[in-house]
């Protein structure tokens, strides 16, 4: 894995351990890194929190394209 604290800031791409399981992937800016755990907030602006103990792989990936006019 290749996401660290100091990448608070940045757009991440996470994938975690479901208990089911399978795998998800959650894909965002990390808005923070505390306490285990990794607070992501989606182009939705939904925020997800991921426990680092059930992440399998994570990376920093180039920021989101603009979104088109509709």
């Amino acid at each position: 894995m290749t996401v660290t604290p100091a990448d608070v800031g940045r757009r991440v791409s996470l994938r975690r351990r479901l208990p089911t399981g399978e795998y998800s992937d959650v894909v965002g800016v990390l808005e923070s890194w505390a306490d285990g755990v990794l607070r992501v907030r989606r182009r939705t602006d939904e925020v997800v929190e991921v426990p680092a103990a059930i992440l399998a792989a994570g990376k920093v990936v180039p920021p989101a394209p603009p979104r088109r006019p509709r």
